[in-house]
């Protein structure tokens, strides 16, 4: 079975990379304009989107300056490690909706400190892994198509992120505890 998956692993991205334009000429599209034009409709959305990008970079950088994380943090460690739950991911769990190169940075140190193997390291891959940069998803990506009003995805996409930090430190504690 792991033979397959490897198998399967290494040839599907070729595959579809030779499927796709050879299925596009079958149906007599024009490949090549087809590309063209959707980069060019990439540059025009690159554009939209950068007053988003610098809005949302500014308010991460202030709520880190200001302290209000760490704030945050403070507060939360000695309620989580009674939980059970190790303090040194808290920071994760808010960096992970915001930034996903700040959080994976995060979970870099997190893994080099106290190893892959330890707790911290895999409940901080798993969440790492399943959960998702909500408040740039919905900057970058509404903004890029123009919806203003994104409170019910906010708070869905919030939730979900929060059901994902706790089911990885249950499913870690779990199966490596």
């Amino acid at each position: 079975m792991y033979n397959l998956v490897n198998w399967i692993s290494a040839w599907a991205i070729p595959v579809v990379i030779v499927f796709i334009p050879l299925y596009a000429a079958y149906r007599k599209v024009p490949v090549y304009e087809s590309f063209v034009e959707g980069a060019k409709e990439g540059f025009d959305t690159t554009i939209r989107i950068i007053p988003h990008l610098v809005g949302m970079m500014v308010a991460i950088s202030v709520f880190r300056a200001s302290g209000a994380m760490d704030l945050m943090i403070g507060w939360l460690k000695p309620i989580c490690e009674r939980l059970g739950v190790p303090g040194d991911i808290i920071p994760l769990a808010f960096l992970r909706p915001i930034t996903g190169a700040g959080s994976l940075a995060f979970t870099t140190d997190l893994i080099s400190e106290f190893g892959p193997d330890s707790m911290i390291g895999r409940i901080a891959s798993t969440i790492q892994g399943s959960t998702d940069t909500t408040l740039y998803v919905i900057t970058v990506y509404f903004g890029a198509i123009g919806i203003r009003k994104a409170g019910y995805a906010l708070k869905v996409g919030l939730i979900s992120d929060a059901v994902g930090f706790i089911a990885s430190i249950a499913i870690c504690s779990l199966v490596f505890a």
